[in-house]
C-alpha cells in the first residue's frame, strides 16, 4: 500500500469569516463548506438544510413531455409496458420505482433485467424480440439505452416505442427513441448532471403526477429506492441528490417497504441507516444477485408486499453475497500475485478465462486501492470474448481513456470513474499496451501517488460535541461530499496498543489538552506503520461520538498517521 500524500485544501479566510459570522458556525465547518464549493451564506444554508424546494423542474429534462404523454397514453389504452433496467442497484431500483408507480395507476406492466453473463449489459436484440412477442408496445429503459441504436431500431420495427432514462455518457447522435431522458445530452439545459437513473425515474413519475395525478403510490414513498441507487451508484451527493438521499433515508428508516426491512434484518442492521450503511451493507447484497444469479430477484424484493416473500429473497441475497465475497477474495489474490513481481505500469489491465464476470468490477476497485493505478479486469469466455470492468484514480477519465483505444474494442461505455468494455482475447495484449501508454501520458510522480485531502487543520481543543453536531449536519456523505477529514499536528502519544483484529488504539493529547481516544481500524501496530514511540505525530481523522457504558465520549477515527515534521 502506497503512503498517502497529505493535501490541505486551500480556502479564503475572508469567506470563512463571513460564513462563521452569518451562520454562527465554527471556522472548521466553514472551511469544510468552502472545500465543497459552498461560498455564500445562502448556499451554505441550503447545503445544511437541503430543503425540498431545492428540487429542479422535471420538465427541464429533454423529452420529458413526450415521455409522460406516452406513459399516459399507454395507461389509457391498456397497453403492456415493460420497464427494462440494468442489473446493478441503480437499474433494479429504477425498475422497481417505475413498476410500483405504474401498477399503482392500474397499468399493465412488467419488468425485465438482463442476465449479466448470458445477455450482458443494456438492451439486447433477443430480449427486445421476446418482449415484442409478449405484446409489449412501450419499452422504458433505466440505466441503459443511450447508445443502443441498433436495438432501439429493432424495437421500432417491431412496433414498440422506446423511452430511454439513462445517465451514461452520450454519443453525438441520439438513438431513434421516442424520448431520450439523459442530463448528459449535448442539448440538455437541466441544471444538474449528477442524477442516477433511479433519480431520473423519480423525475418522470413526479412529472407524471404533476400533469395527470398519481394513483395508489405516491412518488414520495419511492424515495427510499432513489436513496439506495444514488448512494450505491456513487453519483455526486450534491445539489438535489443531497435532498433525495436525505428524504430517502427517512423513508428507509421508517421501514415502510418490507423488502428493505428484510434486507436490513439479514444484514444485521439495528441502528438507523446512513449513506454509509447503504454503500457498505445494503448495496453489496443487492448487487450480489446480478453478479452471481439474476437481478430480477432484487426487483421482486423491492416490489413485493409480502413479508414472507421478502424474507425469503433477502436470505437468498445474503447467501449470494457471501459467495461473492469468497470469489472476489480468490480473484483479487490471483490478480495481486501477478503484479507483485514488478512495479505496475501506469495502468493495470488483466484478463483470464478463469475469472467470474460478476466480480471483475470489485476486483478492479481493489487493485486501484492497492496500487493506485487505473485498473481494468477482464473475464474471458470459452469463445475468446472478454468482458471487463474498469475503475480509476482521481484525475484520470476512464471514458476518454477507453475512447482513445476504441478501435481495439467491440464495445465500451460508462462514466469517467467507472466503465465497462468488451474485447476479443486476441486483442488484449495490444489493448494493454495502448491503454498503458494513454495512462502514462497522464501520469506524473505526484498524480500516481494516492492523496488524502484534509479539509481543515485544527487544535484538539476545537474538537468537541458541538463540532461533531455541526459536521453531522453535512450528511449525507459520499461521492462529491466526502466525510470531512481533519488534521492535527504535534500530538503526544500517551498510549499505543493493538485491539481486536489489528485495530490501532491510541490515546493522544496536544500540549496540555485533554487526552483523546483514537482508533485506526485495521491499521496494525504503531511500529508496523513506521512510527517511533516518544516522537510527536500528526493525525488525520474524523471526530465521532463513542457511546460506551452509558456515556458519550469524543473519539478520533484515524485515517492516516505520520511523524510530525514530515512533509509528504
Amino acid at each position: 500500500m502506497l503512503e498517502k500524500l497529505w493535501v490541505f485544501r486551500p480556502f479564503d479566510t475572508v469567506l470563512q469569516s463571513s460564513l462563521v459570522r452569518t451562520l454562527s458556525i465554527s471556522p472548521v465547518t466553514a472551511s469544510i463548506l468552502l472545500a465543497r464549493g459552498v461560498t455564500t451564506a445562502d448556499q451554505a444554508s441550503r447545503w445544511l438544510s437541503s430543503p425540498q424546494d431545492g428540487l429542479h423542474d422535471p420538465f427541464l429534462i429533454p423529452d420529458m413531455e413526450a415521455a409522460v404523454e406516452r406513459l399516459h397514453e399507454a395507461l389509457a389504452r391498456e397497453e403492456r409496458v415493460c420497464f427494462y433496467g440494468d442489473y446493478d442497484v441503480d437499474g433494479v431500483s429504477a425498475t422497481s420505482l417505475y413498476l410500483s408507480f405504474y401498477r399503482g395507476l392500474g397499468g399493465n406492466a412488467c419488468g425485465y433485467i438482463p442476465h449479466r453473463v448470458r445477455e450482458g449489459y443494456g438492451l439486447n436484440e433477443g430480449a427486445v424480440r421476446k418482449l415484442a412477442q409478449e405484446g409489449v408496445t412501450l419499452l422504458v429503459t433505466s440505466d441503459c439505452g443511450t447508445t443502443s441504436h441498433h436495438e432501439i431500431a429493432v424495437a421500432k420495427e417491431l412496433g414498440m416505442d422506446v423511452v430511454v432514462t439513462d445517465h451514461h455518457q452520450t454519443d453525438a447522435t441520439m438513438p431513434a427513441a421516442l424520448a431520450v431522458l439523459n442530463p448528459h445530452r449535448r442539448d440538455a439545459i437541466y441544471p444538474f448532471k449528477g442524477l442516477c437513473s433511479a433519480g431520473l425515474a423519480y423525475k418522470v413519475v413526479t412529472a407524471y403526477q404533476r400533469r395527470y395525478g398519481s394513483g395508489e403510490v405516491d412518488p414520495e414513498s419511492c424515495l427510499d429506492l432513489v436513496a439506495l441507487a444514488t448512494v450505491a451508484d456513487i453519483v455526486p451527493l450534491q445539489d438535489e441528490n443531497r435532498i433525495l438521499v436525505r428524504e430517502g433515508l427517512i423513508q428507509i428508516n421508517r421501514g415502510a417497504r418490507c423488502g428493505i426491512r428484510a434486507l436490513k434484518q439479514v444484514a444485521g442492521i439495528t441502528k438507523a441507516c446512513t449513506s454509509e450503511t447503504i454503500g457498505f451493507r445494503l448495496g453489496p447484497r443487492l448487487n450480489a444477485a446480478g453478479r452471481l444469479d439474476h437481478a430480477m430477484l432484487c426487483v421482486q424484493l423491492l416490489t413485493t408486499e409480502s413479508d414472507r416473500e421478502a424474507q425469503q429473497i433477502a436470505e437468498q441475497l445474503e447467501q449470494l453475497n457471501r459467495q461473492r465475497q469468497q470469489i472476489e477474495e480468490e480473484i483479487t489474490a490471483q490478480a495481486g500475485a501477478s503484479l507483485q513481481q514488478d512495479e505496475p505500469a501506469a495502468a493495470i489491465v488483466l484478463g483470464s478465462r478463469h475469472w467470474h464476470l460478476g466480480v471483475v468490477g470489485i476486483v478492479a476497485a481493489r487493485l486501484v486501492d492497492r496500487f493506485h493505478r487505473p485498473s481494468i479486469v477482464i473475464a474471458v469466455d470459452e469463445k475468446g470474448l472478454g468482458k471487463g470492468s474498469a475503475r480509476t484514480v482521481e484525475g484520470f477519465d476512464l471514458y476518454q481513456g477507453l475512447s482513445a483505444c476504441r478501435d481495439l474494442l467491440e464495445a465500451f461505455g460508462g462514466h469517467p470513474s467507472a466503465a465497462g468494455l468488451t474485447i476479443q482475447e486476441s486483442r488484449l495484449e495490444e489493448f494493454r499496451r495502448r491503454f498503458c501508454e494513454v495512462a502514462a501520458q497522464w501520469a506524473t510522480a505526484s498524480l500516481v501517488r494516492p492523496t488524502l485531502h484534509v479539509d481543515a487543520e485544527v487544535k484538539l481543543t476545537e474538537v468537541n460535541f458541538d463540532l461533531i453536531q455541526e459536521l453531522e449536519s453535512l450528511h449525507p456523505f459520499g461521492a462529491g461530499n466526502p466525510e470531512p477529514t481533519l488534521a492535527v499536528r504535534g500530538l503526544d502519544v500517551v498510549e499505543a496498543r493493538v485491539v481486536g483484529e489489528k485495530h490501532l488504539k491510541l490515546r493522544v493529547r496536544q500540549g496540555r489538552s485533554f487526552i483523546f481516544d483514537s482508533i485506526g481500524f485495521r491499521m496494525g501496530s504503531f511500529e508496523e506503520l513506521g512510527l517511533k514511540t516518544g516522537r510527536p505525530v500528526d493525525l488525520a481523522f474524523s471526530p465521532e461520538r463513542n457511546h460506551w457504558n452509558g456515556y458519550d465520549r469524543v473519539q478520533l477515527r484515524i485515517k492516516a498517521l505520520r511523524m510530525s515534521g514530515e512533509v509528504s
